[in-house]
Order: C-alpha cells, then structure tokens, then sequence
C-alpha cells in the first residue's frame, strides 16, 4: 500500500499476506481522495473508518491533516498491524477492535464523515444496515457523509440516502448524505 499525498506521501506500508484484507487500490483511493480534496477541509474532519483492516484509508486521511480518526475492525491481526504501524509511524489515530455492527450500535461518537468498506461478498442486507445504523443513531455531524466501498456488482441506488457513486475498476465508492 503506497500513501497517495500529504505529509506521508509516497510512503509504502506493507502488511503480512495472511491478513483477510483487500486493501483499497491506489488509484481508487487517488480518485477518491481527490473528490473528497475539491469537497473538504481535511484538517476540520472527524473520521470514522470501518472495517479498517490495515488503515489504509485512515492513513490517508491522516497524511492530509486530519487529526480525529477512528478506525473500526474486529481482527485481531489488522489491529495489531494498524496499531504497530501507527506508533512506528506516530501516528493519531484511535484503533478500536470490535465488530462494526456492534460499534455502530452501541458508539455516541459522531463523525463529519464515516467511511466503510466491508468484505465485499457479505450480503446485500449488511450494507444496507451499515447506512440504516448510521442514519438511525444519527452518527454524522450536520451535511456529514456516508462512504460505502462495494464491488461493481453491489448496488446501493435504491436506499434513500444514495446520492452518487464514482467506479474504479470494480471498486465502487458509494455516497450518502443523511
């Protein structure tokens, strides 16, 4: 994993194989940091990062300023990696263990903008759910945003909050303004 931009840029993280990760591409993440650029103030960002495996995304923001992120995963192993990373690299970065939906339903955190990217098999009902909680426990600051990574063949168009999605290659970043 190459960090994109920021103070980290060009900066390689390499996980151990057998992790169960599938980390966001180079260049979708590019694409999808370069929207949220022309959209955000990094440095004024509270984040929510679930299912964050090996941190990439929160690395990301962080290499770009933003100082309040949370990252959400239940494996043991992305944990241990993303908290050895974070202290090697000194970074802010609040790592909590837990399985996302129990996080979601138990957390009073707010965010300005949570981002998930689950498994991307898991059924259509757990993404679904990922935008019912959000919305339901009122988890984003006012004009937050919801970020859901899925593979092309998941559509998302029919929940209510949907406002628009950017494909790259068979990752597809799907927007939510609840």
């Amino acid at each position: 994993m190459r960090i994109v931009s920021g103070s980290l840029k060009g900066r390689r993280i390499i996980a151990p194989k057998k992790l169960p990760v599938r980390p966001t591409t180079d260049m979708a993440k590019e694409g999808l940091f370069n929207i949220l650029n022309n959209r955000l103030h990094f440095q004024d960002l509270e984040v929510i990062d679930l299912f964050a495996g090996i941190g990439s995304i929160s690395i990301e923001f962080i290499s770009r300023g933003t100082q309040r992120i949370t990252a959400v995963d239940s494996n043991y192993d992305c944990i241990k990696f993303l908290t050895k990373t974070s202290e090697e690299l000194d970074l802010n970065l609040n790592i909590i263990k837990s399985d996302v939906f129990d996080f979601l339903e138990k957390t009073p955190q707010k965010a300005d903008l949570i981002f998930a990217d689950p498994p991307y098999g898991i059924p259509l009902e757990e993404f679904e759910k990922i935008e019912n909680s959000v919305r339901e426990r009122e988890l984003l600051n006012e004009d937050g945003l919801l970020i859901i990574e899925h593979s092309k063949h998941t559509k998302l168009e029919h929940i209510d909050t949907f406002s628009e999605q950017r494909r790259y290659g068979n990752s597809v970043f799907s927007f939510f303004k609840i």
